[in-house]
């Protein structure tokens, strides 16, 4: 990293290579398609795993945006996903105190953040620890400014892709199934194998959350013309008869 980090920023670094384990980062680079032309292409991987993350997350609460503005330009996954954890932590903190906290980043400007430096978050694993517990429950409070989801869906940055999707299950979970169902609807020809499992995915959350009819009428409109890929992850959680219908049928 660049020589220039303020004192706390390499302190941070520091205690980030301390407690990672060299070991796994072989094992990770292979996990996260990281070699040329797969899609986590020139990643580093310390070898960090994400509870000891979370913790560290918790000790470096005094950051501001300036230092997270770097930290999130590493080429280290594991400091790209400390960010994101130290976003979530702020964002409940923010959440829990229903007033504003001097010296505090508020929910405003994390979402801000975050959406100035989607290029930097470049793998499923930093899309999915992020997205729905920072940008989809800040939708979920903020709904006039969902288009961000719709903007993404049609991107041709694949994280944004799968960023628009994963998003929705903040509205699941809140009981609200229209943007997992528009969402899919814009997605669902997409030829990413890993957007048609973030797609699947969250039909399937919905069905076994909100209701297993909305589930059912999609699939009864997509399930000839879907990709195979969405389809089983959607029909997961359905009976054997049923499965067999929309895999067969």
């Amino acid at each position: 990293m660049s020589p220039r980090l303020s004192p706390r920023l390499l302190e941070l670094e520091t205690k980030v290579k301390k407690l990672a384990k060299p070991e796994r980062s072989a094992i990770l680079q292979r996990f996260f398609k990281t070699g040329p032309g797969d899609y986590g292409a020139g990643d580093i991987f310390l070898g960090l795993m994400v509870p000891p993350a979370r913790q560290i997350a918790k000790e470096f609460q005094d950051l501001g945006l300036v230092d997270l503005g770097q930290l999130i330009r590493s080429p280290y996954h594991e400091l790209r996903l400390f960010i994101l954890i130290y976003h979530y932590e702020q964002s409940k903190r923010h959440d829990q105190s229903k007033r504003p906290n001097p010296g505090s980043i508020t929910a405003k400007k994390i979402i801000t953040f975050y959406l100035k430096n989607t290029k930097y978050i470049n793998n499923w694993d930093l899309v999915d620890l992020s997205v729905y517990k920072i940008v989809g429950d800040y939708l979920v409070n903020n709904p006039k400014e969902i288009k961000i989801l719709d903007t993404w869906a049609r991107s041709r940055n694949l994280w944004e892709r799968r960023m628009a999707m994963i998003a929705t299950y903040s509205f699941i979970r809140v009981g609200e199934a229209h943007p997992t169902l528009r969402l899919a609807e814009i997605l669902l020809t997409d030829s990413h194998d890993l957007i048609q499992k973030a797609v699947g995915w969250m039909l399937r959350e919905m069905g076994k959350s909100i209701r297993e009819k909305l589930l059912i009428d999609f699939l009864n409109k997509h399930y000839k013309t879907m990709p195979r890929t969405s389809l089983r992850y959607a029909i997961e959680k359905l009976n054997s008869a049923e499965r067999q219908h929309y895999l067969y049928g």
